[in-house]
């Protein structure tokens, strides 16, 4: 059975009746009509059904009339008292639902279309818009939690000063989107930019339609998350503009420290206890606080006072974008779960969005490859020069020029304060990257890493983007191309995977290598092996808690996939009468590979392993008692002390193909029973 989503994207075991994340109420299989393959309209082809808000189900579609191209149908259901009240929520909601038509950004979702359709005597309405992918903000932290890690001060930084003009945009329409959260943030894919989903606008025009056909004197607007939206709304049902920069600033500080709303504010007097958690900047620290006030008259009363406090900045922030044509539909998102989906013609596969991040420097290397590599457009591109310029020791005169918007499609630009082979050098390191398949988001961390490793005294510091730091940026710059060098030797879905291994994965991993009588101590060494050969320079480090073990987990991942495959395991079977066995074989630098045999307690084991001593030998038995260990000892004598079957790794450490034959033997020690001669035969005692 497939596992079930609710409306936030959440996974949930199947057969979930609420989600096990946010207690949403889950659609139960079989209930609706609606089933994957209809074609609803003559138009829309059903895929999945994705979650089930208050209103209604949520569906993934292809639009059979625009070249099977993705898009979400939400159905609006209200739960009325009487079926004869149906009609009327139906004309109320297209009557308000005008308001979705006037929400034109590139980082909001677009609304295509009302449409109903009769499914065996049964009315349904739905809006249609468009689906891209990604992942919320709420499951990139998730994971990162995972990994004890949580969001940056500049890659919050980054959020609010993509994330503000968007609210800005809405703000200056007259709609407050009323339900910003984590999970209503998604970073997407195509140009990893932040989009406001599941727009407070839809739930609006639902929930005001529900409150005139109840009769409900209570306002339509009690929308939002407890923690995330402000008093004024949760209490009295009344949002202005600053209600959502609330919301917005309580999401940062989620994203910096790993907990939620309830577990930061003094349930007392109901103020933020953020300090002790994190260290910020005194400035970024002051606008959170600001717009956090709970007197409404102390915030700022508009994103781009917000914009203005984070980048001494004066220009206007917000420039009315035109409609986007139908041939740029896929760069809009839909308020809908984002995730691996499997649909007739699946969804271009893109790199994860997660990463490991601490409250550290930022050295400006990782600026251009996340900030740069990610994509900028107007305002985006005029605060990241703004950044760039406080972390610079250039004069005001040197300031950064604004570009103008460029779509996501064009390359970015390199800021021309670089020399010429200095922004080519960078471009390629973009393309290199992208071509890879490596993570933006987890790059910049793994070269950090090895640059502090090399420069122990810029740990930490921001390099600027002056003369000065010329010869560290170009370091940073190599260091990242050697890295990319070894990165390529991993298969494309590993490279793509990096940044989001965990805990849980090397769990999972476990169960299906026992499954083979093959220890996770023995996938560990082959790991090992393949590892130190690509970075000797780990051994007897702790590294699991660094960047690079996810280049650790990458190689688990493949050695795991050669054991179940047989390319590195093999059972030891003796023949019918013998008591030994001989195999042989051939390791490349930083390969080995796993046998098992069955024995017998008591029995007497000899082994004997010839090979280079380059060659390690590790013996196990079958409840992990180590008998060897990346031995260069190659022959073992001992009696078995249990049943089972034995584990023998053979890995190799030298740097060139080395054959090796390994012969094992296993014989009972037990002696025979001793015949006692019987009268008839006994010879006569002496006299």
């Amino acid at each position: 059975m497939n596992p079930q989503y609710c409306s936030k994207g959440h996974e949930n075991p199947p057969g979930s009746r609420f989600c096990l994340h946010c207690g949403e109420k889950l659609a139960v299989a079989g209930q609706n009509g609606i089933q994957p393959g209809q074609i609803l309209g003559d138009r829309y082809c059903i895929i999945q059904q994705l979650g089930q808000g208050g209103f209604g189900r949520t569906y993934l579609a292809e639009d059979i009339n625009r070249f099977r191209e993705y898009c979400v149908l939400k159905e609006f259901a209200p739960q009325v008292q009487s079926t004869s009240l149906l009609p009327k929520a139906e004309e109320l909601f297209e009557r308000e639902a005008g308001v979705l038509y006037k929400l034109q950004h590139g980082q909001i979702p677009r609304f295509r279309e009302l449409f109903r359709v009769n499914l065996d005597g049964k009315g349904y309405l739905f809006l249609v818009q468009d689906y891209v992918e990604g992942k919320t903000y709420h499951a990139l932290l998730d994971t990162r939690r995972q990994q004890g890690m949580y969001f940056n001060e500049v890659e919050v930084t980054q959020l609010l000063l993509q994330i503000l003009p968007v609210l800005d945009y809405i703000h200056s329409i007259g709609v407050i989107h009323r339900d910003i959260s984590p999970d209503n943030i998604i970073l997407r894919s195509s140009d990893y930019l932040p989009v406001l989903i599941d727009f407070g606008a839809v739930k609006q025009v639902a929930a005001t339609v529900v409150s005139q056909l109840s009769g409900a004197s209570t306002p339509a607007t009690l929308l939002g998350k407890v923690g995330y939206a402000p008093h004024e709304q949760m209490q009295m049902g009344v949002v202005y503009p600053h209600s959502d920069l609330y919301a917005l600033a309580a999401t940062v500080l989620v994203l910096l420290t790993g907990k939620e709303p309830q577990e930061l504010i003094d349930e007392y007097n109901l103020t933020w206890n953020w300090r002790r958690e994190v260290n910020l900047s005194p400035n970024l620290g002051a606008v959170l606080d600001k717009m956090l006030s709970q007197p409404t008259g102390d915030r700022y009363q508009s994103a781009r006072q917000v914009l203005q406090a984070l980048t001494g900045n004066n220009t206007p922030v917000y420039a009315p974008k035109p409609p986007l044509p139908a041939t740029e539909a896929t760069l809009a998102v839909a308020p809908s779960p984002h995730r691996s989906i499997s649909p007739s013609q699946p969804p271009p596969t893109i790199a994860s969005t997660s990463g490991i991040a601490s409250n550290r420097g930022f050295p400006l290397g990782k600026l251009l490859v996340f900030l740069l590599l990610v994509g900028a457009g107007g305002i985006g591109w005029l605060v990241t020069n703004r950044w760039l310029q406080s972390q610079s020791t250039l004069p005001p005169e040197a300031e950064i020029t604004p570009q103008p918007t460029i779509s996501p499609s064009q390359p970015v630009e390199t800021p021309s304060v670089f020399s010429a082979e200095e922004q080519n050098r960078k471009q390629q390191l973009r393309d290199r990257t992208q071509q890879l398949g490596i993570n933006y988001n987890f790059f910049p961390d793994l070269v950090n890493q090895f640059f502090w490793e090399k420069y122990p005294n810029q740990r930490g510091r921001s390099l600027s983007s002056s003369p000065e730091d010329a010869q560290l940026r170009t370091a940073w710059d190599q260091t990242a191309n050697e890295l990319l060098d070894k990165l390529q030797l991993l298969r494309i879905d590993a490279r793509r995977q990096l940044g989001t291994y965990t805990a849980k994965d090397r769990n999972q991993w476990k169960v299906a290598i026992n499954k083979r009588y093959v220890s996770s101590r023995a996938l560990y060494d082959l790991t090992d092996t393949a590892f130190f050969e690509l970075f000797p320079q780990q051994r007897g480090k702790n590294f699991l808690n660094q960047p690079i073990a996810q280049i650790w987990y990458a190689l688990a991942e493949e050695k795991l996939n050669a054991i179940l495959t047989g390319t590195a395991f093999e059972r030891i079977v003796f023949d019918p009468g013998a008591t030994g066995k001989q195999v042989s074989g051939s390791l490349k630098p930083g390969e080995g590979k796993v046998y098992i045999a069955g024995l017998a307690k008591d029995q007497l084991m000899k082994l004997d392993l010839q090979a280079d001593p380059k060659v390690l030998l590790s013996v196990y038995s079958p409840t992990g008692k180590i008998l060897l260990e990346d031995s260069g000892e190659h022959t073992l004598s001992t009696t078995l002390p249990e049943k089972g079957f034995y584990e023998f790794v053979v890995a190799s450490t030298a740097s060139d193909p080395i054959d090796y034959q390994l012969n094992l033997s296993a014989e009972d020690t037990t002696p025979a029973p001793i015949i006692e001669p019987s009268p008839s035969n006994a010879a006569p005692s002496p006299n």
